[in-house]
């Protein structure tokens, strides 16, 4: 296998991690591939890259598209910019039910759809699950956007965290609200950084109401941390189940943990993501990369990892 280490002078991850010596079999897997979750400028935390130069860093490897998240800000327009700027890729915008927006905010949601967004998050920074970035939290290691949440909090600015769930722990009137609009855009609804009571919830219920497209953000990051079982009964669901290479990357879960999660889901029910943008970790397109080969390396083919790469997100963005 002919392997050559990508930019290793750049791909120290925030763990520690080093850069994986990336084979044309793993840049192969990435043709016409779809990053379903990058972090990138403009943007209120620093990034290493902006969404233009990320179009034409993916355009140069014959990736197809990216889909933009912010914590804060919907990014559709964005998204409709960078489509036309760089031809032959495809950016699609998206909305976080932070804050930022209102919260769960019907309002904002049905201009997002009207507006083109492909992916609605359900709370992140402000999920009541998501602790990091609470003032009675641990204060050391925090991610840039959990800073970001201790500064609003010193300035007065601390509204109540967010939950889909009422007081009986059933999904509230407002979240079937959003459900409804979603639906009604298919748009693709995203767990977000809730918690299992609530993700099963909200699966659940979104499917009961006529949501196509339902996706279970980073299956393995510490505030979700769901099992392989509870990810394939998710999958029966109807929902896809998303893995993003910082997760693993920064060593916030092992390797071997997603890939035998993605084995007893199977790859038809799975999309690999990165999740990066931040200025500590590897290039977008190096660490997409750079999760092929692990899957490579992990005995997975090159067409289940197209499967997770180029098709599944594919059908979940047309």
């Amino acid at each position: 296998m002919n392997a050559t280490p990508t930019n290793p002078g750049t791909s120290e991850g925030a763990a520690g991690a080093k850069a994986v010596p990336v084979s044309d079999a793993a840049w192969k897997c990435m043709e016409g591939a779809y990053d379903m979750q990058v972090h990138v400028a403009p943007d209120v935390i620093e990034r290493r890259i902006d969404d233009l130069d990320l179009a034409k860093e993916f355009l140069a490897h014959g990736m197809k598209g990216f889909v933009l998240k912010s914590h804060y800000f919907p990014t559709a327009e964005r998204a409709h910019v960078v489509t036309k700027a760089v031809p032959g890729i495809s950016a699609y915008g998206a909305i976080t039910l932070n804050h930022s927006v209102g919260g769960l905010n019907p309002v904002a949601l049905e201009l997002a759809g009207r507006s083109g967004c492909k992916i609605v998050w359900f709370p992140t920074v402000d999920a009541a699950n998501e602790t990091a970035g609470r003032l009675d939290g641990p204060n050391v290691k925090l991610p840039f956007w959990a800073k970001i949440q201790r500064e609003l909090a010193a300035t007065g600015i601390a509204p109540p965290p967010l939950t889909v769930l009422d007081a009986e722990g059933k999904i509230s009137a407002a979240v079937k609200r959003c459900i409804e609009l979603i639906a009604r855009h298919n748009m693709i609804l995203a767990t977000g950084h809730l918690g299992r009571v609530e993700i099963f919830e909200l699966v659940k219920t979104a499917r009961e109401m006529g949501t196509q497209r339902v996706l279970v953000t980073h299956a393995e990051f510490p505030s979700q941390n769901l099992t392989a079982d509870e990810q394939r009964q998710l999958a029966d669901m109807g929902a896809f189940i998303e893995h993003c290479f910082t997760t693993m990357h920064t060593g916030k879960a092992p390797w071997d943990g997603v890939m035998e999660a993605i084995r007893v889901v199977r790859p038809e029910r799975c999309v690999c993501s990165t999740d990066l943008g931040q200025t500590i970790n590897p290039p977008v397109a190096d660490g997409f990369a750079m999760f092929a080969q692990k899957l490579l390396d992990g005995g997975f083919s090159v067409e289940q990892i197209r499967g997770m790469t180029v098709t599944n997100p594919a059908a979940l963005l047309q």
